[in-house]
């Protein structure tokens, strides 16, 4: 919707949208203008109709389509537009946009390797209060805690009553909303099917079923495990965190200050949260790479590998600590010998406020470093 140009826009959640777009699918979508179709999931039939406009004329950016789940994923809908369109997740606010911060960590840690410094002063108060806000705009605007609490109950419970529906032959609704709140208290491991069966007394397909629902519907996402045959089998599993890391907080009944507590599953969380901040910043940095976690069978694990096209690797591990020790490099050390030179640097993301050296390529660095580093400008 660039300069001047105009745009109809439509939504599909209004009756009357929804059922002009049944009656005559044609009709709906011919427009001159630009064309903005909101909640596109509620009227799947609308593809094809999209598809013989797009065959006929094939400029590109005649229709935006918007929705809460994936187009592809749901239950009606033709396979009528590969080829004819680009797809953009759009995530809930990073702690960039909310501070006006400039999100540019990916970029600059490619660029800057170990040369990367920050300075941080937020602390780990700052952060529990981060992860338990979450970044879902009208969740961001409730600072009394019960009325967020309201709201995120009921804005996952819409999810599942509504969008859920359309995905997948959902028959059991309440052991779905169960497993989400089993998902949230296992945030940032490594989630399987046949561990959840006992807890939910439902069958492993059926549960395979129920997680890619909830990842159609933008509720859940799973890093799959990295491997470039470095001598050591690793892992293909994913490792599961949540969109929003506040939507994760609320299903366990936790709060900033909770969250402090001895015993209290601040790491998981927070290891979540910098799993989301790194998956949105991948949606506009100008490096292009792809979001893994790393295990082997000899137990080296990383948290976060950044690998971009020309194969370059950046590992991430992330620490609730204030402080940090050599032990915490030992899966990104056992990379860095392994890479050799496509190792870029090993970063440990700690709740402290320095950035520190730990070896050739190794630092421990805050983790507000991800939004508030700014990308590297040209020369």
């Amino acid at each position: 919707m660039a300069g001047d140009r105009l745009a109809e826009r439509r939504d599909l959640d209004r009756a009357q949208d929804r059922a002009a777009a049944t009656a005559d699918p044609v009709g709906f979508v011919d427009s001159s203008e630009l064309l903005v179709i909101d909640e596109i999931q509620r009227a799947p039939e609308l593809l094809l109709a999209i598809k013989a406009a797009v065959d006929e004329d094939p400029r590109p950016g005649r229709y935006l389509l918007t929705g809460s789940s994936r187009l592809f994923g749901m239950v009606a809908a033709p396979d009528a537009l590969p080829g004819r369109m680009e797809t953009v997740e759009l995530w809930p606010f990073s702690q960039g946009e909310l501070d006006a911060e400039p999100d540019g960590f990916i970029d600059a840690v490619f660029t800057l390797g170990p040369d990367l410094r920050h300075e941080s002063d937020v602390t780990r108060a700052d952060y529990a209060a981060r992860i338990v806000r979450g970044g879902l705009p009208e969740a961001t605007t409730r600072t009394d805690p019960r009325r967020r609490q309201r709201f995120l109950d009921a804005y996952v419970q819409a999810l599942i009553d509504r969008d859920v529906r359309q995905l997948s032959d959902i028959q059991h609704k309440g052991e779905l909303r169960k497993l989400v709140r089993l998902l949230a208290a296992r945030s940032a491991t490594i989630i399987a099917a046949n561990s959840l069966e006992s807890a939910l007394g439902l069958s492993r397909p059926t549960i395979a079923r129920y997680l890619q629902a909830l990842e159609e519907i933008f509720l859940i996402k799973r890093i799959p495990g990295w491997s470039r045959n470095l001598g050591t089998r690793a892992t293909a599993a994913s490792k599961l965190i949540f969109v929003d890391s506040g939507i994760a907080a609320n299903e366990i009944a936790t709060d900033a200050r909770a969250l402090l507590r001895p015993g209290a599953p601040f790491g998981p969380l927070l290891e979540s949260f910098v799993l989301s901040e790194l998956s949105r910043q991948l949606t506009w940095s100008e490096q292009l790479a792809d979001l893994s976690h790393y295990r082997d069978q000899s137990r080296y694990e990383v948290d976060a590998v950044l690998e971009n096209r020309v194969g370059q690797v950046v590992g991430i591990e992330v620490k609730a600590a204030t402080t940090v020790g050599p032990d915490d490099f030992r899966g990104l050390r056992r990379l860095a010998e392994r890479l050799g030179n496509d190792f870029v640097a090993g970063i440990v993301l700690y709740t402290g406020t320095s950035t520190l050296p730990f070896g050739d390529r190794l630092r421990a660095m805050p983790v507000s470093t991800l939004w508030q580093t700014p990308a590297p400008t040209a020369d």
